[in-house]
C-alpha cells in the first residue's frame, strides 16, 4: 500500500493524481497506524514549515515518520520537514537529515518558480535520469549541499535538489509537475525495496 501524509500542506492531489497516472493505486491519511504499515510513504506538501511541524506533532506523525523502515519520500515542504531545521517560523523539524533550511537571500527572484537543472544526480531515485535535466521548482527555502544530498541546483546558490539517507528520499522539485522526468522519479521510488 502506498500513503500519502495528509497533513496541513498543499499539493497532495497533484500527488494523487500522478500515482494514478503511473497506475499506483493510494490512500490518503493522516492515521498513524496507516502510515506506520505503508510499504511505501509520500509526505508532499506546499506550506509552511512551523505550522505542518505542528500538526504532524498533534496527531503524532512525527513519531511515525522518523520511525519508518520502509521508503519514504519528502517533496517540496515534506523535505524540508526531514531536516534538521527550518528558518521559516524557526522551526526544528524531524531531523531525518542533518542538512538546515535556510531563506535564500533576496538578490534575485524568490521564490525559486520553475524549471530548472538538476545536477550530480546519486542513488536509485535517478535510475535512468540524466544529469542537466530540468524539474519543477516552487519554494523560497532550501537545503544546504550536505553528505545526504543526491542531486543539486544553482538559484542564487547551490542547493539540495534531493537528499536520501537509508530508506529516506525527498526532492525539493515536485516531481509530480515535472513531466516525464518526474515521473521516472516516481516511477523509481515505488520500486525501490529496504
Amino acid at each position: 500500500m502506498i500513503a500519502i501524509v495528509k497533513y496541513n500542506a498543499g499539493n497532495i492531489r497533484s500527488v494523487e493524481n500522478a500515482l494514478k497516472r503511473l497506475n499506483a493505486a493510494c490512500v490518503i491519511s493522516d492515521d498513524p497506524t496507516v502510515l506506520a504499515s505503508a510499504d511505501k510513504l509520500i509526505l508532499p506538501g506546499v506550506g509552511e514549515a512551523s505550522s505542518a511541524m505542528a500538526y504532524l506533532k498533534q496527531k503524532g506523525l512525527d513519531t511515525v515518520i522518523k520511525q519508518r523502515t520502509k521508503p519514504t519520500l519528502g517533496i517540496c515542504l515534506g523535505l524540508q520537514l526531514f531536516c534538521s531545521y527550518s528558518e521559516e517560523g524557526n522551526t526544528p523539524c524531524l531531523g531525518i537529515f542533518d542538512e538546515q533550511v535556510k531563506k535564500f537571500p533576496p538578490r534575485d527572484k524568490v521564490p525559486h518558480m520553475g524549471w530548472n537543472e538538476i545536477i550530480d544526480l546519486k542513488g536509485p531515485l535517478f535510475n535512468e535520469v540524466k544529469t542537466n535535466s530540468d524539474v519543477y521548482f516552487v519554494h523560497s527555502y532550501y537545503a544546504e549541499v550536505g553528505p545526504d544530498t543526491v542531486a543539486s541546483c544553482d538559484y542564487i546558490q547551490p542547493f539540495s535538489a534531493a537528499l536520501a539517507r537509508d530508506n529516506f528520499y525527498a526532492t525539493q522539485f515536485h516531481p509530480e509537475k515535472s513531466a516525464a522526468v518526474g515521473e521516472q522519479i516516481l516511477s523509481n521510488f515505488l520500486k525501490l525495496n529496504v
